[in-house]
Protein backbone atom coordinates (compact mmCIF):
# COMPACT_ATOMS: atom_id res chain seq x y z
CA UNK A 1 0.00 0.00 0.00
CA UNK A 2 1.55 3.09 -1.25
CA UNK A 3 -0.52 6.66 -1.39
CA UNK A 4 0.54 10.04 -0.63
CA UNK A 5 -1.45 12.84 0.97
CA UNK A 6 -1.96 16.85 0.01
CA UNK A 7 -4.23 19.99 0.87
CA UNK A 8 -4.36 23.03 1.25
CA UNK A 9 -1.66 24.74 4.21
CA UNK A 10 -5.38 26.01 6.08
CA UNK A 11 -8.67 24.78 5.65
CA UNK A 12 -11.28 27.09 7.71
CA UNK A 13 -14.58 25.71 8.34
CA UNK A 14 -17.94 27.17 9.67
CA UNK A 15 -20.73 29.42 9.37
CA UNK A 16 -19.15 33.26 9.29
CA UNK A 17 -15.79 31.34 8.81
CA UNK A 18 -15.37 34.33 6.27
CA UNK A 19 -14.76 36.40 9.24
CA UNK A 20 -10.75 34.92 9.28
CA UNK A 21 -10.50 36.25 5.48
CA UNK A 22 -9.02 39.48 6.01
CA UNK A 23 -6.41 38.42 9.27
CA UNK A 24 -5.05 35.75 7.39
CA UNK A 25 -4.60 37.72 3.66
CA UNK A 26 -3.21 40.69 6.09
CA UNK A 27 -0.49 38.06 7.07
CA UNK A 28 0.38 36.95 3.52
CA UNK A 29 1.00 40.89 1.82
CA UNK A 30 -0.83 43.76 1.07
CA UNK A 31 -2.07 43.75 -2.35
CA UNK A 32 -4.97 41.81 -3.44
CA UNK A 33 -6.47 40.75 -6.78
CA UNK A 34 -10.09 39.17 -5.78
CA UNK A 35 -11.33 36.66 -8.31
CA UNK A 36 -15.03 36.57 -8.66
CA UNK A 37 -17.55 35.09 -10.87
CA UNK A 38 -20.55 36.23 -13.00
CA UNK A 39 -22.26 38.30 -9.88
CA UNK A 40 -19.59 40.39 -8.65
CA UNK A 41 -21.93 41.46 -5.86
CA UNK A 42 -20.91 38.34 -3.82
CA UNK A 43 -17.81 39.62 -3.42
CA UNK A 44 -18.39 42.46 -1.87
CA UNK A 45 -18.89 41.18 1.82
CA UNK A 46 -15.04 40.22 1.10
CA UNK A 47 -13.85 43.30 -0.51
CA UNK A 48 -15.34 45.24 2.26
CA UNK A 49 -13.27 43.14 5.29
CA UNK A 50 -10.23 43.53 3.45
CA UNK A 51 -10.14 47.12 2.75
CA UNK A 52 -11.38 47.44 6.07
CA UNK A 53 -8.10 45.75 7.74
CA UNK A 54 -5.98 48.10 5.11
CA UNK A 55 -5.24 45.70 1.71
CA UNK A 56 -5.30 47.33 -1.07
CA UNK A 57 -7.93 45.45 -3.62
CA UNK A 58 -8.56 44.91 -7.02
CA UNK A 59 -11.05 43.23 -8.79
CA UNK A 60 -10.87 40.50 -11.49
CA UNK A 61 -14.63 38.90 -12.41
CA UNK A 62 -15.31 36.69 -14.59
CA UNK A 63 -17.90 35.73 -16.48
CA UNK A 64 -18.89 31.60 -16.75
CA UNK A 65 -16.14 28.94 -16.82
CA UNK A 66 -12.37 29.78 -16.68
CA UNK A 67 -10.22 29.80 -20.37
CA UNK A 68 -6.83 30.40 -21.28
CA UNK A 69 -7.16 33.82 -22.54
CA UNK A 70 -9.08 34.69 -19.10
CA UNK A 71 -6.32 33.73 -17.09
CA UNK A 72 -4.08 35.79 -19.31
CA UNK A 73 -5.80 39.01 -18.77
CA UNK A 74 -6.26 38.49 -15.21
CA UNK A 75 -2.36 37.75 -14.49
CA UNK A 76 -2.09 41.32 -16.76
CA UNK A 77 -4.58 42.76 -13.88
CA UNK A 78 -2.61 41.25 -11.21
CA UNK A 79 0.56 42.23 -12.66
CA UNK A 80 -0.72 46.07 -12.83
CA UNK A 81 -2.08 45.51 -9.65
CA UNK A 82 1.15 44.49 -8.31
CA UNK A 83 -1.16 41.98 -6.41
CA UNK A 84 1.53 40.09 -3.68
CA UNK A 85 -1.94 37.86 -3.03
CA UNK A 86 -4.63 36.39 -4.96
CA UNK A 87 -7.93 35.57 -3.44
CA UNK A 88 -11.12 33.68 -5.14
CA UNK A 89 -14.40 34.14 -4.10
CA UNK A 90 -17.12 31.92 -6.01
CA UNK A 91 -17.61 28.37 -7.58
CA UNK A 92 -15.27 26.34 -8.91
CA UNK A 93 -14.75 28.60 -12.11
CA UNK A 94 -14.11 31.37 -10.11
CA UNK A 95 -11.58 29.25 -7.85
CA UNK A 96 -9.89 27.90 -10.71
CA UNK A 97 -9.59 31.04 -12.54
CA UNK A 98 -7.45 32.53 -9.46
CA UNK A 99 -5.61 29.13 -8.71
CA UNK A 100 -4.53 29.65 -12.13
CA UNK A 101 -3.64 32.70 -12.35
CA UNK A 102 -1.65 32.76 -8.80
CA UNK A 103 0.72 30.16 -10.50
CA UNK A 104 1.07 31.60 -13.24
CA UNK A 105 1.76 35.52 -12.15
CA UNK A 106 4.34 33.35 -9.69
CA UNK A 107 5.83 31.31 -12.63
CA UNK A 108 5.75 34.06 -15.23
CA UNK A 109 5.15 32.68 -19.19
CA UNK A 110 2.10 31.93 -20.37
CA UNK A 111 -1.00 29.22 -19.25
CA UNK A 112 -0.07 27.18 -22.47
CA UNK A 113 3.28 26.36 -21.31
CA UNK A 114 2.06 24.55 -18.04
CA UNK A 115 -1.22 23.15 -19.42
CA UNK A 116 -1.77 19.85 -20.40
CA UNK A 117 -2.84 18.02 -23.20
CA UNK A 118 -2.68 20.82 -25.25
CA UNK A 119 0.03 22.81 -23.87
CA UNK A 120 3.31 22.24 -23.55
CA UNK A 121 3.02 20.21 -20.44
CA UNK A 122 5.71 22.05 -18.73
CA UNK A 123 6.51 21.62 -14.45
CA UNK A 124 5.72 24.97 -12.55
CA UNK A 125 9.04 25.62 -10.48
CA UNK A 126 7.98 27.65 -7.65
CA UNK A 127 4.94 27.96 -5.24
CA UNK A 128 2.08 30.07 -6.45
CA UNK A 129 1.37 33.78 -5.49
CA UNK A 130 -0.18 33.51 -2.21
CA UNK A 131 -4.10 32.25 -2.47
CA UNK A 132 -6.92 32.44 -0.58
CA UNK A 133 -10.26 30.13 -2.09
CA UNK A 134 -13.41 31.10 -1.17
CA UNK A 135 -16.22 28.89 -2.31
CA UNK A 136 -19.71 30.07 -2.35
CA UNK A 137 -21.37 26.61 -4.07
CA UNK A 138 -21.17 23.53 -2.66
CA UNK A 139 -20.00 21.14 -5.10
CA UNK A 140 -16.28 21.37 -6.90
CA UNK A 141 -14.03 21.02 -4.26
CA UNK A 142 -11.53 23.05 -5.96
CA UNK A 143 -10.61 25.26 -2.54
CA UNK A 144 -8.63 21.97 -1.49
CA UNK A 145 -7.32 20.30 -4.96
CA UNK A 146 -3.90 21.14 -6.97
CA UNK A 147 -5.26 21.77 -10.36
CA UNK A 148 -7.23 24.40 -12.65
CA UNK A 149 -9.49 23.24 -15.32
CA UNK A 150 -8.87 25.38 -18.47
CA UNK A 151 -10.88 25.78 -21.12
CA UNK A 152 -8.96 26.57 -24.74
CA UNK A 153 -11.81 27.03 -27.13
CA UNK A 154 -9.60 26.81 -30.16
CA UNK A 155 -8.87 23.26 -29.31
CA UNK A 156 -12.81 22.42 -28.27
CA UNK A 157 -11.25 20.64 -24.81
CA UNK A 158 -10.71 21.70 -20.97
CA UNK A 159 -7.62 20.47 -20.04
CA UNK A 160 -5.60 20.97 -16.33
CA UNK A 161 -2.74 23.21 -14.73
CA UNK A 162 -1.56 20.81 -12.33
CA UNK A 163 0.92 21.03 -9.72
CA UNK A 164 1.49 20.49 -5.78
CA UNK A 165 2.65 23.92 -6.07
CA UNK A 166 -0.90 25.54 -7.05
CA UNK A 167 -2.70 24.14 -3.09
CA UNK A 168 -4.32 27.02 -1.70
CA UNK A 169 -3.05 28.91 1.29
CA UNK A 170 -5.72 29.42 2.38
CA UNK A 171 -9.37 27.05 2.25
CA UNK A 172 -12.03 29.37 3.40
CA UNK A 173 -15.42 27.41 3.90
CA UNK A 174 -18.23 29.36 5.29
CA UNK A 175 -21.76 27.44 4.60
CA UNK A 176 -23.91 30.68 4.66
CA UNK A 177 -22.32 31.84 1.93
CA UNK A 178 -24.58 28.64 0.02
CA UNK A 179 -27.85 30.03 1.74
CA UNK A 180 -29.16 32.01 -1.48
CA UNK A 181 -28.14 29.50 -3.93
CA UNK A 182 -30.69 28.79 -6.72
CA UNK A 183 -32.01 25.19 -6.26
CA UNK A 184 -30.90 24.37 -9.96
CA UNK A 185 -27.02 24.91 -9.15
CA UNK A 186 -27.15 23.63 -5.97
CA UNK A 187 -28.85 20.57 -7.87
CA UNK A 188 -25.75 20.40 -10.19
CA UNK A 189 -23.39 21.17 -7.87
CA UNK A 190 -24.44 18.92 -5.71
CA UNK A 191 -24.27 15.92 -7.45
CA UNK A 192 -20.99 17.01 -8.83
CA UNK A 193 -20.07 16.97 -5.04
CA UNK A 194 -21.65 13.48 -5.09
CA UNK A 195 -19.77 12.11 -8.10
CA UNK A 196 -16.58 13.66 -6.32
CA UNK A 197 -17.38 11.02 -3.23
CA UNK A 198 -18.46 7.94 -4.84
CA UNK A 199 -15.60 7.95 -8.20
CA UNK A 200 -12.46 8.12 -5.64
CA UNK A 201 -14.03 5.59 -3.32
CA UNK A 202 -14.21 3.15 -6.19
CA UNK A 203 -11.67 3.75 -8.27
CA UNK A 204 -7.99 2.11 -8.64
CA UNK A 205 -6.20 4.51 -6.38
CA UNK A 206 -8.48 4.52 -3.28
CA UNK A 207 -6.57 4.67 0.39
CA UNK A 208 -7.69 4.84 3.77
CA UNK A 209 -7.65 8.44 4.06
CA UNK A 210 -9.43 9.52 2.02
CA UNK A 211 -12.07 6.09 1.92
CA UNK A 212 -13.35 7.61 5.43
CA UNK A 213 -13.87 11.40 3.74
CA UNK A 214 -15.32 9.45 1.04
CA UNK A 215 -17.66 7.72 3.00
CA UNK A 216 -18.31 10.40 5.57
CA UNK A 217 -19.45 12.77 2.45
CA UNK A 218 -22.00 10.52 0.95
CA UNK A 219 -23.80 10.03 3.93
CA UNK A 220 -24.10 13.36 4.42
CA UNK A 221 -25.25 13.78 0.69
CA UNK A 222 -27.81 11.12 0.96
CA UNK A 223 -29.45 13.34 4.17
CA UNK A 224 -28.95 16.20 2.84
CA UNK A 225 -29.01 16.97 -0.97
CA UNK A 226 -32.75 16.52 -2.02
CA UNK A 227 -33.41 19.06 1.67
CA UNK A 228 -31.13 21.67 0.19
CA UNK A 229 -32.44 21.91 -3.35
CA UNK A 230 -36.49 22.08 -1.93
CA UNK A 231 -35.30 24.49 1.38
CA UNK A 232 -32.50 26.61 0.25
CA UNK A 233 -32.64 28.24 3.41
CA UNK A 234 -31.94 25.16 5.85
CA UNK A 235 -28.73 25.73 7.93
CA UNK A 236 -28.39 22.04 8.34
CA UNK A 237 -28.88 20.59 4.96
CA UNK A 238 -26.18 23.89 3.48
CA UNK A 239 -23.71 22.57 6.37
CA UNK A 240 -23.76 18.88 5.41
CA UNK A 241 -23.56 20.02 1.66
CA UNK A 242 -20.17 22.21 1.83
CA UNK A 243 -18.62 20.12 3.97
CA UNK A 244 -19.35 17.18 1.68
CA UNK A 245 -18.13 19.11 -1.36
CA UNK A 246 -14.70 19.91 0.94
CA UNK A 247 -14.57 16.08 1.62
CA UNK A 248 -15.13 15.26 -2.22
CA UNK A 249 -12.55 17.65 -3.09
CA UNK A 250 -9.81 16.01 -0.66
CA UNK A 251 -10.97 12.72 -2.05
CA UNK A 252 -10.25 13.62 -5.51
CA UNK A 253 -7.16 15.31 -5.14
CA UNK A 254 -5.62 12.14 -3.09
CA UNK A 255 -7.09 9.82 -5.18
CA UNK A 256 -8.55 10.04 -8.46
CA UNK A 257 -11.54 9.77 -10.10
CA UNK A 258 -13.47 7.89 -13.44
CA UNK A 259 -15.76 7.54 -16.24
CA UNK A 260 -18.28 10.30 -15.13
CA UNK A 261 -15.25 12.95 -15.17
CA UNK A 262 -13.44 11.14 -17.76
CA UNK A 263 -16.53 12.00 -19.91
CA UNK A 264 -16.57 15.91 -18.31
CA UNK A 265 -13.35 17.48 -19.98
CA UNK A 266 -14.06 16.79 -23.34
CA UNK A 267 -18.16 17.49 -23.04
CA UNK A 268 -17.25 20.53 -21.63
CA UNK A 269 -14.74 21.51 -23.76
CA UNK A 270 -16.97 21.33 -26.59
CA UNK A 271 -20.16 22.04 -25.37
CA UNK A 272 -21.58 25.46 -23.11
CA UNK A 273 -22.14 23.14 -20.06
CA UNK A 274 -21.23 23.48 -17.31
CA UNK A 275 -19.37 21.47 -14.86
CA UNK A 276 -21.40 20.13 -12.33
CA UNK A 277 -24.34 19.98 -14.55
CA UNK A 278 -22.24 17.20 -17.37
CA UNK A 279 -21.62 14.94 -14.31
CA UNK A 280 -25.05 15.16 -12.48
CA UNK A 281 -26.41 13.78 -16.15
CA UNK A 282 -23.60 11.48 -16.99
CA UNK A 283 -23.71 9.79 -13.12
CA UNK A 284 -26.09 7.31 -12.69
CA UNK A 285 -25.12 5.69 -16.48
CA UNK A 286 -21.31 5.77 -15.32
CA UNK A 287 -22.22 3.57 -12.41
CA UNK A 288 -24.54 1.26 -13.86
CA UNK A 289 -21.72 0.56 -16.78
CA UNK A 290 -19.11 0.26 -14.10
CA UNK A 291 -21.50 -2.38 -11.77
CA UNK A 292 -22.16 -4.26 -15.15
CA UNK A 293 -18.74 -4.63 -16.73
CA UNK A 294 -17.44 -5.97 -13.23
CA UNK A 295 -20.04 -7.80 -12.84
CA UNK A 296 -19.22 -9.41 -16.46
CA UNK A 297 -15.17 -9.30 -16.45
CA UNK A 298 -14.23 -9.10 -12.51
CA UNK A 299 -17.22 -10.24 -9.95
CA UNK A 300 -14.71 -10.80 -7.55
CA UNK A 301 -13.28 -7.50 -7.76
CA UNK A 302 -13.27 -4.86 -4.51
CA UNK A 303 -14.53 -2.20 -6.48
CA UNK A 304 -17.96 -3.84 -6.89
CA UNK A 305 -18.10 -4.51 -2.80
CA UNK A 306 -17.50 -0.65 -2.10
CA UNK A 307 -20.95 -0.02 -4.85
CA UNK A 308 -22.76 -1.92 -2.46
CA UNK A 309 -21.48 0.35 0.59
CA UNK A 310 -22.22 3.30 -1.51
CA UNK A 311 -25.87 1.84 -2.47
CA UNK A 312 -26.06 1.51 1.44
CA UNK A 313 -25.23 4.51 2.28
CA UNK A 314 -27.04 6.34 -0.26
CA UNK A 315 -30.80 4.36 0.62
CA UNK A 316 -29.97 3.98 4.55
CA UNK A 317 -30.79 -0.40 3.57
CA UNK A 318 -28.30 -2.60 5.34
CA UNK A 319 -29.17 -5.27 2.30
CA UNK A 320 -29.14 -2.70 -0.84
CA UNK A 321 -27.05 -4.18 -3.70
CA UNK A 322 -24.72 -2.07 -5.71
CA UNK A 323 -27.49 -1.63 -8.77
CA UNK A 324 -29.21 0.14 -6.05
CA UNK A 325 -26.89 3.36 -5.98
CA UNK A 326 -28.41 3.42 -9.21
CA UNK A 327 -31.61 3.77 -8.97
CA UNK A 328 -30.99 6.21 -5.78
CA UNK A 329 -29.33 8.59 -7.96
CA UNK A 330 -31.42 8.26 -10.92
CA UNK A 331 -34.56 9.10 -8.88
CA UNK A 332 -32.55 12.01 -7.15
CA UNK A 333 -31.59 13.37 -10.59
CA UNK A 334 -35.57 13.33 -12.11
CA UNK A 335 -36.45 14.90 -8.41
CA UNK A 336 -33.92 17.80 -8.68
CA UNK A 337 -34.67 18.14 -12.17
CA UNK A 338 -31.60 17.31 -14.03
CA UNK A 339 -30.97 18.40 -17.53
CA UNK A 340 -29.99 15.96 -20.25
CA UNK A 341 -26.88 16.81 -22.33
CA UNK A 342 -28.85 17.51 -25.53
CA UNK A 343 -29.85 20.02 -23.76
CA UNK A 344 -26.64 21.41 -24.57
CA UNK A 345 -26.45 20.54 -28.19
CA UNK A 346 -25.01 17.10 -27.70
CA UNK A 347 -26.40 14.78 -30.75
CA UNK A 348 -25.52 10.98 -31.12
CA UNK A 349 -23.35 11.97 -34.34
CA UNK A 350 -20.97 13.42 -31.88
CA UNK A 351 -20.51 10.74 -29.53
CA UNK A 352 -17.61 8.66 -31.48
CA UNK A 353 -15.57 11.78 -31.11
CA UNK A 354 -16.58 12.27 -27.52
CA UNK A 355 -15.61 8.57 -26.73
CA UNK A 356 -12.75 8.81 -28.23
CA UNK A 357 -11.49 12.12 -26.43
CA UNK A 358 -12.75 10.67 -23.09
CA UNK A 359 -10.67 7.16 -23.14
CA UNK A 360 -7.28 9.60 -22.81
CA UNK A 361 -8.86 11.77 -20.34
CA UNK A 362 -6.51 11.84 -17.20
CA UNK A 363 -9.68 10.85 -15.04
CA UNK A 364 -10.77 7.88 -16.80
CA UNK A 365 -7.17 6.32 -15.80
CA UNK A 366 -8.48 5.70 -12.23
CA UNK A 367 -11.76 4.23 -13.37
CA UNK A 368 -11.91 0.87 -11.45
CA UNK A 369 -12.27 -1.32 -14.54
CA UNK A 370 -11.23 -0.12 -17.80
CA UNK A 371 -14.69 0.52 -20.33
CA UNK A 372 -14.48 -0.82 -23.79
CA UNK A 373 -15.68 1.75 -26.66
CA UNK A 374 -19.13 0.24 -26.92
CA UNK A 375 -19.60 0.77 -22.88
CA UNK A 376 -18.51 4.19 -22.82
CA UNK A 377 -20.41 4.63 -25.87
CA UNK A 378 -23.61 3.42 -24.03
CA UNK A 379 -23.27 5.92 -21.28
CA UNK A 380 -23.54 8.74 -23.59
CA UNK A 381 -26.26 7.31 -25.58
CA UNK A 382 -28.52 7.38 -21.89
CA UNK A 383 -27.55 10.53 -20.31
CA UNK A 384 -28.20 12.13 -24.37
Amino acid sequence: MTFEFATATRIVFGSGAISQSAPAACEMGGRILVVSGRSPARANLLISRLQSAGMQTATFPIDGEPTVNIVREGVARAREHKADVIAAIGGGSAIDAGKAIAAVLANGGDPMDYLEVVGAGKPLRVPSTPFIAIPTTAGTGSEVTRNAVLGSPEHKVKASLRSPLMLPKLAIVDPELTLDLPPAITASTGLDALTQLIEPYVCSRANPITDLFCIEGMRRVARSLRRAFEDGRSREAREDMALASLLGGLSLANAGLGVVHGFAAPVGGMYPAPHGAVCAALLPHGIAANIRALRERAPQAEALRRYETVARILTGKDDAKPETAVDWVTETCERLQIPRLRTYGMEVSHIETIVDKASRASSMKANPIPLTPAELTDVLRRAL
